[in-house]
């Protein structure tokens, strides 16, 4: 039988942010007058430690650049949330309704704010699976 840790349930692992920094994403001469160096310390300070946020390499979606990734809650996935792939975030008022979301509880949770459909992008099983394998 496998312990878990004293304190921490399943149901407190929160959301995961991914923050994709590779070839395209967070380039200046590929999508210019962003603060890409900013843009992730941005996203944490909005979050307000709800969630941790990572810089991953290629997610391999450059067409797609600057992509967000967020992870549901453990009960966000038990709740039916799927990871939710968001492209084109290049504005801090993309920032504020990905970290209003969360702060929210995130996917299977709360219902994203309208306008994040807008930056919602479908991607292939292979790279799913590469971030969530």
């Amino acid at each position: 039988m496998i312990n878990k840790p004293a304190g921490r349930t399943a149901t407190a692992a929160p959301c995961r942010v991914t923050v994709c920094r590779g070839c395209c994403c967070g380039d200046a001469a590929k999508i210019p007058g962003v603060d890409h160096t900013g843009q992730i310390p941005r996203l944490r300070a909005a979050l307000d430690g709800a969630a941790p946020v990572r810089a991953s390499e290629c997610l391999d979606v450059c067409d797609q650049a600057n992509v967000v990734v967020v992870q549901p809650s453990a009960a966000g996935r038990a709740a039916g949330g799927r990871p939710v792939w968001l492209g084109l975030v290049n504005d801090d008022e993309a920032l504020a309704d990905i970290a209003a979301w969360i702060r929210a509880g995130g996917p299977g949770l709360a219902e994203p704010p309208g306008v994040l459909d807008l930056y919602a992008i479908t991607v292939s099983r292979r790279v799913r699976e590469g971030l969530e394998g």
